[in-house]
């Protein structure tokens, strides 16, 4: 069973776009939750997704009561820089669901409350606010694939001038 990255109320396509890709590449699932800063179609999503936009696995929904009526006993993982927590302090399981807030504001702090032991981050330096979303979803998806042994995925020598013989 796949993974899923879920982004709350995302806000720039470009990392929507970036993100998708990633999922095509990992074999992940997508979810939006509305309000999205951008319209799906618009040319800076695919664009920044190349090719791979049509062959994503994307779900979109009204807001967080559609996506949890939709997906009821998931279990989310919610990346916030406020938890205690990292993300490597977590056993991922297939299917689990990896949550990521809108760039400007994260995830609702009444969702987070709600569920804290659920709360992962990624350490940082100093008082840095945050990472790009779409290169934190591909910190945390990696991890969480290297821990399912990157099951599902191309684990073959690579070919060229530096693979092995």
């Amino acid at each position: 069973m796949p993974l899923n990255i879920v982004l709350h109320e995302p806000e720039i396509p470009e990392n929507t776009g970036n993100i998708g890709r990633t999922c095509v590449a990992t074999n992940t699932r997508l979810h939006l939750i509305e309000p999205l800063g951008f319209r799906t179609d618009d040319k800076s999503v695919k664009r920044a997704g190349l090719d791979y936009w049509p062959r994503l696995d994307v779900t979109i929904y009204d807001d967080w009561a559609d996506f949890t009526n939709r997906n009821a006993g998931a279990n989310i993982y919610m990346a916030t820089t406020k938890a205690y927590k990292t993300y490597a302090d977590v056993s991922f399981s297939d299917g689990d669901y990896i949550m990521f807030g809108k760039e400007t504001a994260g995830i609702p702090e009444e969702l987070l409350v709600k569920s804290p032991e659920q709360c992962i981050r990624i350490p940082m330096f100093g008082e840095e606010r945050s990472l790009n979303l779409s290169n934190s979803v591909a910190i945390i998806l990696y991890e969480a694939l290297r821990q399912l042994d990157f099951s599902g995925l191309k684990r073959d020598r690579g070919t060229g001038p530096l693979s092995r013989t």
